[in-house]
């Protein structure tokens, strides 16, 4: 049989098709908001050298051996001009990190404390701890697409969060908790939680982690979230 141009074009067209698996098509297919959503996120270091990916979750700051006479402490953010002044305003157990622009100072202790320059951001807080010899305090950034979820975990000590911009929902067994752009969340030590980006645009937020040093900072949870965010 001759066949025309046409013919032999849709005959490769044909063949080509059924040599495709079906489930390579449909990974391909973009999803309402033009991309693949972010499932089970979890917080991860970055080596240092290494490329961060443009959306996750990622640990930018740690401060081991922390020692509290109260049970609750308060996260103290602040902005600076500068890392330099940053730096020289930090206590020993300060964080300083560079994220969405703006250089960041993260202190720790009770709502009351004397600032040392800087520009007040947010006081985040009660974080009512679990009794510890010693603690360790996680900051991670976690830039976020809406659609974008985190694993439902737990962690060994209670959490917190400012929103930089976007919406966020959290859901625990008690129900969601929502905050948008200039808010802030917490939630208290080995609560089942789920982590959802809500809203039309990009979240970015910080997220704090204070626990006990002698455990690692989160572990996977079999809560079954039924919903309640959406």
């Amino acid at each position: 049989m001759v066949r025309t141009p046409f013919t032999a074009v849709l005959a490769v067209l044909l063949v080509a098709f059924q040599l495709v698996p079906l489930g390579h098509l449909r990974a391909q297919t973009p999803s309402t908001g033009g991309h693949e959503h972010l499932t089970e996120v979890a917080c991860v270091d970055v080596p240092p050298g290494e490329k961060r990916p443009e959306f996750g979750c990622f640990n930018v700051g740690v401060v081991t051996g922390l020692h509290f006479s109260q049970a609750s402490v308060y996260w103290h953010l602040r902005a600076f001009p500068s890392r330099k002044a940053a730096d020289a305003a930090k206590s020993a157990t300060g964080i300083v990190v560079e994220e969405d622009g703006r250089v960041w100072l993260s202190e720790f202790g009770p709502r009351n404390i004397a600032p040392r320059g800087g520009k007040a951001i947010a006081v985040v807080g009660p974080l009512r701890l679990p009794a510890a010899k010693s603690y360790t305090a996680v900051l991670s950034y976690a830039p976020m697409r809406p659609g974008d979820n985190s694993r439902v975990h737990t962690h060994p000590g209670p959490e917190g969060w400012y929103v930089l911009s976007g919406e966020q929902c959290l859901e625990t067994p008690s129900g969601a908790h929502r905050a948008r752009a200039g808010g802030t969340m917490t939630v208290r030590a080995n609560t089942p939680m789920e982590l959802n980006v809500t809203g039309k645009t990009f979240r970015r937020a910080f997220a704090l982690v204070i626990h006990d040093s002698a455990q690692q900072r989160g572990k996977p949870s079999d809560w079954k979230p039924p919903g309640a965010c959406h």
